[in-house]
């Protein structure tokens, strides 16, 4: 076996929470590298056995592992045939990376003799004891008397020394994977009680979701922002929340950043925040897209699609809408007004064919169509129409009971008025017993040109 330790970059300012979220971070990207990634302490361990011919080697790997890691980047990592034997290399070896690994146990135990005590975990509890009996080494530690280590130390410190020397097999904890769901919550260092201190605070869990859905190759549709509120506001109940939606999968947060400053910008808070929380509660897998070499390059539509949503936040997305196809052929049912913010996947919707010997349709159709006279078996607009093209029949909507005019039985025709020029009629249809054309309903639905 091969193992990988690797910690990452502590930047200038960060917090314990930030490198627990660094650590995870590069967890979740090692997982590209080998399936048997492990959160050990400070450290990211990876069992890269496996994956050394797939990657060119151990030096290409390693190279890899350095230059590619997510923000904040690798500080250093080591190589070693045993997991703590890393670990504790990685830990020695402040100064530099580690360039090979110990080929055999012979060298790997003359690598780590003289590696201070502290390097190994299961010495930390017992430093100051090991210090006045004058051992300061793993070498030293390793020399001492086996049955006595035990007793005044117990097992595991002896467990862990011949686990680090390859005398015991490997043992560590559940191994990483990357979660399904993003949920993520951040405890605030104080309280806040204004919205702009939230988006400020809420950027950072932005930034995580980014990273999440650049490892999972998808794209968000709707992120739901929670906070809670200060225990001594009790009044105001735990807290509140607010969704916020794209109408296009996205990966990078920026837009939605916007997003999320607009409707933050509309609220009041009830109480000081002590605490944020961000779910991903639709997400969508995300094709790669080709890089543009001409600058400052937007795939088609996206300045467009940015704006509509920040509209759809101010005015409300009901105030805010497109025109989707319907499948139904049915005149006024062909098409529907629905939120932009909406995504089309959720609709399940779609151009229906059209129907065999179709007309053209009329350029505007008539919100409701317009009842006609007959005069002597003809319908009348303006004065007597020539029926030039049909009939057209189209029948159907008897599932349709949430609209008036949802069942149909019309025979459509153009028709030619020397008043109003190309029209589109139709006759309802009755059966055959009470057809009388002297009674017939027609009706003008649309006008061409």
């Amino acid at each position: 076996m091969l193992w990988c330790s690797l910690i990452p970059l502590a930047p200038e300012g960060s917090t314990p929470e930030t490198q627990t979220w660094a650590q995870r971070l590069l967890g979740w990207w090692a997982l590209r590298f080998s399936p048997r990634v492990v959160l050990l302490d400070e450290a990211v361990l990876v069992e890269v056995s496996g994956s050394l011919r797939l990657f060119g080697g151990a030096e290409a790997l390693r190279q890899r592992l350095l230059d590619g890691a997510p923000a904040p980047g690798c500080q250093r990592l080591a190589l070693a045939p045993t997991s703590l034997a890393a670990l504790a290399l990685l830990r020695h070896e402040a100064e530099g990376d580690i360039d090979e690994a110990p080929a055999t146990m012979d060298a790997l135990a003359e690598r780590l003799s003289p590696l201070p005590v502290h390097t190994l975990s299961a010495a930390l509890p017992h430093l100051e004891t090991l210090s006045q009996l004058g051992c300061h080494t793993l070498g030293q530690l390793r020399r001492l008397p086996r049955g006595g280590l035990a007793r005044r130390f117990g097992a595991p410190l002896l467990d862990a020394l011949d686990q680090a020397h390859g005398l015991r097999p490997d043992t560590v904890p559940a191994w990483l994977t990357l979660p399904e769901v993003f949920d993520e919550r951040l405890e605030l260092p104080f309280r806040v009680d204004s919205t702009q201190a939230v988006l400020q605070a809420a950027d950072h869990l932005l930034q995580r979701l980014q990273d999440w859905l650049t490892l999972r190759h998808a794209g968000v549709l709707a992120v739901v922002l929670r906070w809670r509120h200060d225990m001594a506001s009790r009044q105001a109940g735990p807290g509140e929340e607010l969704e916020v939606r794209t109408a296009q999968p996205v990966r990078q947060v920026d837009h939605l950043a916007r997003l999320l400053a607009e409707h933050l910008a509309l609220v009041k808070l009830k109480a000081p925040v002590g605490e944020l929380s961000l779910h991903a509660s639709e997400i969508e897998r995300l094709p790669g897209q080709a890089l543009s070499l001409l600058p400052d390059a937007l795939p088609s539509g996206e300045a467009l699609r940015h704006t509509l949503e920040k509209l759809s936040v101010r005015l409300g997305a009901e105030r805010v809408l497109r025109p989707i196809a319907l499948a139904d052929h049915r005149p006024g049912h062909m098409q529907a007004w629905v939120p932009c913010t909406q995504p089309a996947s959720t609709l399940g919707t779609g151009p229906s064919a059209p129907p065999p010997q179709a007309m053209p349709l009329p350029a505007w159709i008539l919100e409701s169509p317009q009842a006609l006279t007959v005069r002597g078996h003809q319908p009348q607009h303006h004065g007597p129409l020539s029926l030039l093209a049909g009939p057209q029949r189209i029948e159907g909507g008897w599932w349709d009971q949430a609209h008036a005019d949802g069942s149909q039985a019309r025979d459509y025709f153009i028709a030619n008025s020397p008043a109003a020029g190309l029209l589109w009629i139709y006759k309802e249809r009755v059966p055959m017993a009470a057809e009388d054309s002297t009674t017939a309903h027609w009706y003008l639905h649309g006008v061409y040109g």
